[in-house]
């Protein structure tokens, strides 16, 4: 390969105070003393886009990368929704420390604010800088790089939020006594009609199971304990009352069930 051209990028090395010196993930936590210096380059301007079907600019913006001064483009034809960007990942193998990714605007490189921040932090532990030609960012000097500083921590602030949010939430279903996750396999209303439907003859498991619309391993896993327990009436209703309800109001009882496990002369 031939020998890359060498540009320098001038501006002011003072140190901005405040902010953690790393960006992996989305966290950017202050803390007193840190240090942050723009990424020192002494290398080439690598340009990445990127379109989607319905957007197909690659002409733009192969122009402004050329015109920004690129002597290397990379571009993917992808909706961007999916992690598989096999150009950007060419991109990263072809950079080397002193280089700086350039990009049109900041939403053709990252899916997302917390996407966006991952990479930039993967640039700048490379060594390697980072343009947007459209948001005049460049984390090659104090100011670009005090903006993703900036990004990096409200990325983390917002995911916080969420979290905190979400777990509020299941906290008060569950003080609600809501179930959570996904719904049960087996009802109660399923297991009593299981139950009419084994004392009828020539009855498998296999029927029953596609009867009741589930695998024979859960129609095994549901039915032992009631087995033994419809031979104590207490017994089966202490198990039935365990159960997730079915689709009519109130709790599930033995008497509840009484007209179907009559039928079959229990």
């Amino acid at each position: 390969m031939s020998e890359k051209p060498v540009w320098k990028v001038g501006g002011s090395n003072k140190a901005i105070t405040g902010f953690s010196d790393t960006l992996d993930g989305v966290t950017a936590t202050p803390a007193e003393g840190d240090l942050l210096l723009p990424t020192s380059l002494a290398g080439v301007l690598v340009g990445y886009g990127r379109v989607s079907t319905r957007e197909q600019n690659l002409a733009r913006q192969q122009t402004a990368l050329t015109a920004a001064g690129c002597s290397k483009c990379f571009f993917d034809k992808a909706s961007g929704k999916n992690a598989d960007r096999p150009e950007l990942t060419k991109t990263f193998e072809y950079i080397r420390p002193g280089d700086a990714l350039t990009v049109v605007s900041l939403d053709r490189l990252g899916r997302s604010l917390e996407d966006l921040i991952t990479i930039v932090g993967r640039l700048k532990r490379l060594g390697v800088g980072f343009q947007s030609l459209h948001e005049k960012l460049d984390t090659t000097t104090p100011g670009g790089m005090f903006v993703f500083h900036v990004f990096a921590a409200l990325a983390e602030f917002i995911r916080t939020i969420i979290v905190a949010n979400t777990n509020e939430g299941l906290a008060a279903a569950r003080a609600a006594g809501q179930r959570l996750g996904r719904p049960p396999a087996m009802t109660s209303e399923k297991v009593a009609y299981a139950l009419q439907l084994l004392d009828e003859p020539n009855r498998t498991m296999t029927s029953i199971a596609k009867l009741l619309g589930v695998s024979r391993s859960t129609l095994y896993t549901a039915l032992p304990e009631l087995q033994a327990a419809k031979r104590n009436r207490g017994g089966l209703a202490d198990v039935l009352a365990q159960l997730p309800p079915d689709s009519r109001p109130g709790p599930p009882t033995a008497d509840k069930y009484d007209a179907l496990l009559g039928r079959t002369g229990r």
